[in-house]
């Protein structure tokens, strides 16, 4: 007779395991805490949410869906699946029929359990890291005895698991043991996205739609929560991503329309981010203050105060109190465009609403009195800081001197620093770097080295922003050799190479035309993995086309197209300057042509770099067609315009035309320079001597 249709028999028959029924009989109350200890998994005994109408035997005097609250201990049986070598490592498709006594007695006693108590228990189990294992063991063993049917459930909550203990490797194997459905897509769509493996979530994304599958909306704001904190948020990219939404008709809720909005706003699409903020609006849902002040940081950060002041008034009407944050958002809007005095009121009109200002909102109103000049002003801020217990960090400080380094008072440097030790404030590599940037501006080398010297001796270390600097302006000022030591020196401290070091270093031997040392930084970054920027080809153009090599500078352009990038005004401001120092204007307008085919507006450099082509070329109507062309298209000439049309006169010696464009740039506000006025003088001066003759 088969096993499966006998009555089983009582569980302490068998001498080779020791442990109470699973399941309580005659309201018996267990002498153990309701949750086992460690040691045997925080997950062994369930309390069920409702009562359950489990179905039993018509002879059986005990019907256990009578019991108020029945409890099922799990203790026995994580026990076995946690001791090593148990036979559940056996296939999960063998015959119960086979197994021993001891296993087929502990399946029929669990055979009442309700499914919604075995996700519990995997749940449970998956969630901790140490019992991972035995949650594997538990899907096969409910597979191999055929108690529980919901296996895509079983699957998705050890994915789930898995992903959120980083263990993606493994979640990608476990899926693997079955064809993927809709949950278990989605489980491990979620698992990658929680694991910023973009790539991975957006193939299964596209792979599940063409099994014929929608992808869950939860998924959708885990991907675009990835993006966001991974900073590889783009508005195209997330436009891809609201359009398989809506094709697939996935319904918004609000907390994917709120990542929508955020991820616009981090990208920098503000346009997108208001349509999307007026959407949830009108859905009468309310927008998450943290959405609030993305929104406001952005229109902030483009200038835009008076809409970020209008978002802000919004999350004050819809019943959210302004935290820190909002106010900082705002304020560093007010800082960017100089708005001082509304700067001042917000950072008042916190106080007043009971909101303590932090470090942050102090750095920013210490930038906003550096950028105003007003150093008396910030040090107030610093004991304000100190009143209020908020103790000023090196970032503050390091604000502090930026602002005099960009106002080119460098010498206040050692003052800020004095003042740093006063507070008791240790400077940080971040404001050293600054510290170093600011020596190395305005060439005092001497002190950026003595500066890298006192980082080292309290035991900062450079990183690569502070070797960049050194690099920087050792090369700017000349000291090509020194430039060339200090990128010895970083490499032999550890410190790798980052892009911009070798783009300094490009630009360093490009100068000096040693094109096997060019190729030879190209082929390091290789081998590191670094790919070349658009700054890398831009450099590439700009030293190539100085040198002459104009067809190593345009197969650069073609390499960079090829590579997806795109290229940049000032690429081809380098290129057509290149062209016009050597009279190819031709060549220039070309390149010209190609830079508005690309869909780039040609800059003011551009255009006077046309014009020097073609006074170099001899050309100097059409030196004048290209201001016509300035003049139709709103680009106001400058200086340099005039200057190049009048060196472009001379040159075809039309001394006479020279007074008149004098004139022209006088009359249109532009003041004239050493130079405008040089040309002038010589201008008269031929003429005086032709009238003498």
């Amino acid at each position: 007779m088969n096993m499966l249709l006998l009555r089983p028999p009582l569980l302490p028959r068998f001498s080779s395991i020791h442990f109470t029924s699973p399941i309580l009989r005659h309201y018996q109350i267990f002498q153990q805490p309701l949750f086992a200890a460690a040691s045997t998994s925080s997950a062994t005994t369930f309390l069920s949410p409702e009562p359950l109408n489990l179905e039993t035997d018509n002879d059986d005097e005990y019907d256990v869906s009578s019991l108020p609250n029945p409890r099922y201990d799990f203790t026995p049986l994580i026990h076995f699946l946690s001791t090593p070598y148990n036979p559940t490592s056996s296939s999960a498709s063998s015959s119960p029929t086979s197994l021993n006594p001891t296993e087929f007695q502990l399946a029929e006693s669990y055979r009442a359990v309700p499914a919604s108590l075995w996700h519990s228990l995997l749940k449970s189990l998956s969630s901790d890291p140490s019992s991972i294992s035995t949650a594997y063991s538990l899907v096969d063993w409910l597979q191999k005895h055929n108690l529980c049917f919901s296996y895509e459930l079983f699957y998705s909550i050890l994915i789930h698991a898995l992903g959120r203990s980083e263990k993606l490797y493994e979640a990608f194997l476990f899926s693997q043991r079955q064809t993927l459905t809709p949950l278990t897509y989605n489980a491990l769509i979620g698992a990658c996205a929680r694991n910023d493996d973009l790539e991975k979530a957006l193939n299964l994304v596209a792979r599940m739609r063409r099994d014929g599958y929608q992808s869950d909306f939860v998924n959708y704001s885990l991907i675009i929560q990835s993006l966001t904190r991974s900073n590889k948020i783009d508005s195209s990219l997330l436009l891809k991503l609201y359009e398989e939404i809506e094709a697939d008709k996935i319904e918004l809720d609000g907390q994917l329309l709120n990542d929508i909005i955020v991820g616009f706003a981090k990208a920098g699409d503000v346009s997108k981010a208001l349509h999307f903020l007026a959407m949830i609006q009108g859905s009468g849902l309310s927008p998450k203050t943290a959405t609030l002040v993305s929104v406001i940081s952005v229109l902030g950060n483009l200038g835009r105060t008076e809409e970020a002041e209008g978002v802000f008034e919004e999350l004050k009407e819809g019943g959210l109190k302004p935290r820190t944050r909002a106010y900082n958002a705002l304020l560093k809007g007010y800082v960017k465009s100089g708005s001082l005095r509304d700067a001042e009121y917000i950072v008042s009109e916190m106080e007043r609403s009971g909101v303590s200002p932090d470090e942050h909102t102090y750095s920013l109103l210490i930038d906003a009195y550096g950028n105003a000049g007003r150093w008396e002003s910030a040090r107030i801020v610093l004991k304000e800081m100190e009143a209020n217990n908020v103790q000023p960090n090196s970032y503050v400080f390091s604000r502090i001197l930026a602002s005099y380094r960009d106002r080119g008072e460098w010498q206040k440097s050692f003052q800020v620093l004095k003042e740093m030790n006063n507070s008791g404030v240790r400077p940080d590599i971040q404001f050293y770097n600054v510290m170093i940037d600011t020596f190395g501006k305005y060439n005092c080398l001497d002190h950026a080295m003595a500066t890298l010297e006192r980082m080292k001796l309290e035991g900062i270390e450079p990183d690569a922003c502070t070797w960049n600097t050194l690099i920087d302006c050792h090369f700017k000022f000349g000291h090509h050799n020194k430039a060339e030591e200090l990128f010895e020196a970083m490499q032999e401290s550890g410190c790798l190479p980052c892009t911009t070091t070798y783009n300094i270093m490009i630009n360093l031997f490009g100068e000096q035309e040693r094109w096997d040392e060019v190729k030879g930084l190209l082929g390091k970054m290789q081998s590191q993995g670094l790919l070349p920027n658009v700054v890398t080809y831009t450099t590439l153009v700009d030293v190539y086309g100085q040198s002459g090599r104009f067809d190593d500078a345009i197969e650069c352009l073609e390499v960079m197209k090829s590579a997806g990038l795109k290229p940049s005004s000032t690429m081809y401001n380098a290129l057509i300057n290149a062209y016009a120092q050597r009279g190819l204007s031709e060549q220039a307008v070309n390149a010209f042509r190609i830079m508005r085919g690309d869909g780039l507006k040609p800059s003011l450099l551009a255009l006077n770099s046309l014009i020097n082509a073609f006074g170099e070329d001899r050309r100097d109507a059409e030196a004048f067609s290209v201001l016509q062309y300035m003049k139709e298209n709103d680009q106001k000439p400058d200086v340099v315009t005039y200057t190049t049309l009048m060196k472009a006169l001379i040159r075809v010696e039309k001394f006479d035309k020279v007074p008149e464009v004098y004139e022209e740039m006088l009359l249109s506000g532009c003041m004239p320079d050493r130079k405008a006025r040089a040309m002038l003088r010589s201008a008269l001066r031929y003429m005086k001597q032709m009238l003498r003759l």
